[in-house]
């Protein structure tokens, strides 16, 4: 391609250099040329390229109105008509990333350009978007900004180009689960033994297989006495107090809610809301106990089952949330659970 690739960048609204958490809720804006991490963006484009807008959304407002926001921001895209699409990077941020991968997706859906992500592997982004949307893997830290825009740069020049792209290991994005023919020098038992060798004599390989990465977490012991235990409701099913005055998020979720129910025996529809957006809630606004089992903890408590049902609920919401922020609101939880002397938690889901 003889012309500069034009290129449209979307950033959230702090890399946008419009705010913090207290502009998260600004709808999506419009700036010509590159601002914040753009500027570094046209210099690694040089001569060959030009950032020619950058579009802008806070991340609790695309969380809150995707479908509003990606249909704005789509057609602020395309009055520019760009040939390449530039979101992020996100780093580690879940409402930025999955932000990034949906407009990325919707670009390339209803408008045929190219566009290219990135963010951290970890990212909620990733996991729904990586098969649709290509996503340079940037960690978690903002300080691979540079290196991940070079990245970014280079697939999206050659996707405009029409080049033939690498694995992702070469490239640099996350794998999206497309398997291509490729000629090897061996056989594949051959290669097979080659590598059980390799690891048999402690020498590196390089295995062709991805093995799928779990957390090993040792469970807790049992309760020995549950008659003198004090004993948690938890749930990331969302449950919130009617009209959900902290705004907890119906999915994606950065934090929790704690909910006094000391002397409540029962959860009144009309004082509580679940907001979820991984599941119909219907059921559960009509009784909340259908999520949160409450009316039965208490007849436990009161036959002797248990010692003594704790004083708060805890709640999130569950759906699409990225694993670094889900551990966080985890171990803050447990947190509170342990300085409250509470011995166990029962916790419910969708």
């Amino acid at each position: 391609m003889a012309e500069k690739i034009r290129v449209v960048h979307y950033l959230n609204q702090f890399f946008a250099q419009i705010g913090g958490e207290e502009k998260a809720d600004i709808g999506p804006g419009f700036k010509e040329g590159p601002t914040g991490p753009g500027r570094a963006l046209q210099q690694t484009l040089a001569e060959h390229g030009e950032v020619i807008a950058t579009l802008f959304c806070g991340d609790n407002y695309f969380a809150e109105h995707a479908e509003e926001a990606t249909e704005e921001l789509l057609r602020q895209t395309a009055r520019c008509k760009p040939h390449l699409l530039i979101a992020g990077p996100a780093f580690e941020s879940g409402r930025y990333g999955v932000a990034c991968g949906a407009l990325c997706q919707a670009a390339q859906a209803r408008l045929g350009i190219h566009a290219v992500a990135g963010m951290d592997e970890e990212n909620a982004g990733a996991a729904v978007y990586c098969k649709n949307v290509y996503i340079i893997n940037s960690g978690d830290s903002v300080v691979r900004m540079l290196a991940t825009l070079q990245r970014m740069v280079a697939l999206g020049t050659k996707l405009v180009q029409g080049a033939r792209l690498g694995r992702p290991a070469e490239e640099g994005y996350i794998p999206r689960g497309i398997k291509r023919n490729a000629f090897a020098t061996k056989p594949p038992a051959e290669r097979a033994v080659d590598m059980l060798l390799a690891k048999i004599h402690g020498e590196p390989f390089q295995s062709e297989i991805a093995a799928p990465q779990f957390q090993h977490i040792k469970p807790a012991a049992a309760l020995r006495d549950l008659s003198s235990a004090v004993i948690a409701l938890v749930t990331d099913g969302g449950l919130v107090t009617e009209g959900n005055p902290e705004r907890m998020e119906p999915g994606r979720p950065t934090r929790f809610t704690t909910i006094p129910v000391e002397g409540i025996d029962r959860l009144d529809p009309k004082q509580f809301d679940v907001v979820h957006s991984g599941y119909d809630t219907a059921f559960a606004n009509q009784d909340p106990h259908r999520l949160v089992p409450l009316d039965v903890m208490r007849e436990l408590e009161q036959q002797g089952v248990i010692g003594k049902l704790h004083e708060s609920i805890h709640a999130t919401g569950g759906a699409h949330a990225a694993v670094e922020n889900a551990t966080r609101i985890g171990q803050s939880i447990a947190k509170q659970l342990k300085s409250a002397g509470v011995n166990g938690v029962i916790l419910t889901s969708t």
